[in-house]
This record gives C-alpha cells, sequence and structure tokens, in this order.
C-alpha cells in the first residue's frame, strides 16, 4: 500500500469511527425532499483519489457524480420522524446498483455526512463511491442530520437497520424521480460502527426481504457485533482508552429503552452526572474521552462490573446486550468480514467470535469470509479494508 498523507490518515480515521410486506414495495414513497448541494467531475474525483495514498483502480472513475442531501420518513420507537443522509447520483444513462456506505461513530453533530463542508475529503470519497456506477447512500442515523433532537440509538439493531434501509427506499425514490436507471443490485459497506450498521442492514433485508432490490454482498468491517462480548472484553480490562464508547452505549438504551434506572446506578461520579451533557451533539468522541477516566475500575460501579451477570437485577442490561448482538442468524448472501489484527478499540477477538458463531449457525465458509488485516490497528485498518473491498465490489457488480 502506498505510504498514506497525514490529511487522508485523518481522512480515514473519521470514517472509521418491523415492516409490513406493503410498507416493502420498490413503489413506497419515503423520499421528502432532495437538495441538489454539488457536483464533481470524474476528472476531479481521479485527482482526489491519486493522491489520496490509497492504491485503487482510479480508471474506474467515469462517471460525473450529483450529491443531494436528502430528507426522509423513518421510524423511531414506533413515531414518524424525518431522517437524513446523502444521495449521490452518477451522470450516466446505463443501468447502475447502488452502494450504502455506513460511517463509523460519530458523537459530534457537525460530523454527520449530510452537514459536512462541501470541500471536506470524506464527502470527496463518498463522491468518488458512485464514479465507477453506483448510486451511493450516506446514511447519517437517527440523531445526527434533521434528527439531532433525538438520542442517536448507537448500537441498536432494529433502528440502525430500518434508517438505513429507508434511506436505501429514498434514493430509489430519488433515481426514479431523476431518471437514473437502478439495475436492482444493492451492496452494503461500511467500518466501525459501520461494519456493525452493514451487517444488521444484511440481517435484516435477509430475514425481511426488500422489494426491488438484490442484495449481493455487504462488507462489514471492525464493527462490535457482538455487544454482549463487547461488554465482557471491557470489563475484563484495567484501563480502555476509548471511554466514550461505554457510555455512549449506557446512554443510548437508557433513552431508546426508557430505562428509569439513573446512569449513577452503571457509572461512579463524577461521571455519571457528566454524561448526558456530554452527548449534546457538541463534542468529538476525543473531547468526551477528555472528560471521562480510562480506568474502568474508576468509571462502571464496582457491583456492576462483578454482578452483571450474577444479579437479577441487570438481567435488563444483559438482555439488551444480547438482543442486539448479530449472532442469531445465517447469512445467504455473500458477507466479506474485515478486522484489524491489532485492533484493542473495537477487539479483533469480537469477529473471530461472531464470524465462528455464524459458521456453527450453518453459514457457508463460502458465503461468509474473514480477512484479517495483518497489523493493523482500528486506525490504521481502514486503508487496508477500502483497497481490498472495493475492488470486490467492482467485480461483483
Amino acid at each position: 500500500m502506498k505510504h498514506l498523507s497525514q490529511a487522508t490518515f485523518l481522512f480515514l480515521l473519521l470514517i472509521s469511527i418491523g415492516c409490513s410486506d406493503d410498507e416493502q414495495t420498490s413503489e413506497t414513497i419515503v423520499l421528502i425532499e432532495a437538495e441538489s448541494i454539488l457536483t464533481r467531475s470524474s476528472s476531479e474525483l481521479q485527482n482526489f483519489m491519486e493522491t489520496s495514498g490509497l492504491d485503487l483502480p482510479i480508471e474506474e472513475i467515469i462517471y460525473d457524480v450529483e450529491v443531494f442531501r436528502v430528507t426522509y420518513t423513518t421510524l423511531h420507537k414506533g413515531e414518524e420522524i424525518v431522517a437524513s443522509g446523502l444521495v449521490i447520483l452518477p451522470e450516466t444513462d446505463q443501468p447502475v446498483g447502488m452502494l450504502s456506505f455506513q460511517h463509523g461513530t460519530i458523537a459530534a453533530h457537525n460530523q454527520a455526512p449530510s452537514v459536512l463542508p462541501l470541500s471536506s475529503e470524506e464527502l470527496i470519497f463518498y463522491s468518488a463511491l458512485a464514479s465507477p456506477g453506483f448510486i451511493a447512500v450516506i446514511p447519517d442515523f437517527i440523531g445526527f442530520g434533521s434528527s439531532t433532537h433525538i438520542m442517536h440509538p448507537y448500537y441498536v439493531e432494529e433502528l440502525t437497520s430500518s434508517v438505513i434501509i429507508d434511506n436505501l427506499k429514498a434514493a430509489k425514490n430519488l433515481a426514479d424521480q431523476k431518471d437514473t436507471d437502478f439495475n436492482g443490485k444493492l451492496f452494503l459497506a461500511g467500518y466501525s460502527q459501520g461494519g456493525y450498521a452493514t451487517m444488521a442492514t444484511h440481517k435484516a433485508i435477509e430475514e425481511d426481504g426488500l422489494t426491488g432490490f438484490n442484495l449481493v454482498a455487504s462488507f462489514p468491517a471492525s464493527g462490535g457485533y457482538d455487544v454482549k462480548g463487547m461488554q465482557e472484553t471491557f470489563f475484563s480490562l484495567d484501563t480502555y482508552d476509548e471511554p466514550f464508547y461505554l457510555a455512549y452505549v449506557a446512554r443510548s438504551y437508557q433513552s431508546t429503552y426508557d430505562w428509569t434506572q439513573p446512569l449513577s446506578d452503571f457509572f461512579q461520579e463524577p461521571y455519571a452526572s457528566l454524561i448526558p451533557d456530554l452527548f449534546d451533539g457538541s463534542k468529538s468522541g476525543g473531547e468526551i474521552n477528555d472528560e471521562l477516566t480510562n480506568i474502568i475500575a474508576d468509571l462502571v460501579q464496582p457491583t456492576l462490573l462483578s454482578d452483571i451477570d450474577t444479579d437479577s437485577d441487570y438481567n435488563f442490561i444483559v438482555t439488551a446486550f444480547e438482543e442486539n448482538s448479530l449472532l442469531d442468524w445465517t447469512p445467504q448472501k455473500p458477507m466479506y468480514m474485515y478486522h484489524g489484527t491489532e485492533d484493542i478499540t473495537v477487539f479483533y477477538q469480537n469477529s473471530i467470535d461472531t464470524y465462528n458463531k455464524l459458521i456453527s449457525n450453518g453459514a457457508s465458509e463460502l458465503i461468509v469470509t474473514f480477512t484479517p488485516l495483518p497489523a493493523a490497528t482500528h486506525g490504521s485498518g481502514v486503508g487496508p479494508y477500502i483497497e481490498d473491498f472495493i475492488p470486490k465490489l467492482l467485480d461483483l457488480r
């Protein structure tokens, strides 16, 4: 792999971070509004990718693209809300597939894809995904973009997959309006939380169907698919350098599931009182980390640390972790998993355990594959992941 520039590394680090049959029809109109915010030429995108430090087939970047900021309807806890994201259309009359790329963990509202500066490297990269001949879909997720009034349902399976699926429908609505010829082929990809979101969406589509879309393959990377397994590893550590992940899950689940227990049941002071305001959308993950401690025994309540699996008072937490773990299914469509072998942020073993469980469930090793990214950490694994999955994606289109 070519040497990555500092700017490219920062960009890569940023991205690392129940419907009825009638509701699933391809004629469902969920799109509310599509605002054209930018066009980029293929030559401009080629120049960006040539200087990115990524070893990719630049010659495949052939179409100019138009970037739209979209809003659409989706459900949150049984209520219809307005969600947002990006849809990027290639300028061609040829039939094209669709690629939904799910971003990694963000906490600040200004990091959402739909509000990125037009000159940002992330937005240029997203645009380049469309140029080979894909409708590129980049969801904000609930809690960002047009839905900042809602606490982001971080690592909540159903609300993660449903908002992505509705963004796919909105993209098809827009493609129909703009006479872009969608051929029905769908691909999913994402890194870190985006890897979890990708697998959750793959699972939902296989279980519930999605009329008008033919899921060809997904490419989830470096996600914490086994949420219960992540908690067990966290609790076994003395220190963890990204404590905001633990606080994020707790605050998310408290809000999503309307838990009445105060955060002081889970975290020690002063952190329990700080956490709600830390997730008001004004701070990045790094800024939240600065307000917490990386010493697990000082952050988490000692009784929770020692008794989570034995005290029935904690059953509701264990149940939530288990219900949002992506272990209880058997993929039928190709899924290409990736993870860096030196990842101590989202643990490498979590992907190994998830892969082994899917195989033991009956998944074919020809359908579900696992690619270790040698010596890669959570940050440095993004580049090798992109360099490997893009050629596979192009071969399958």
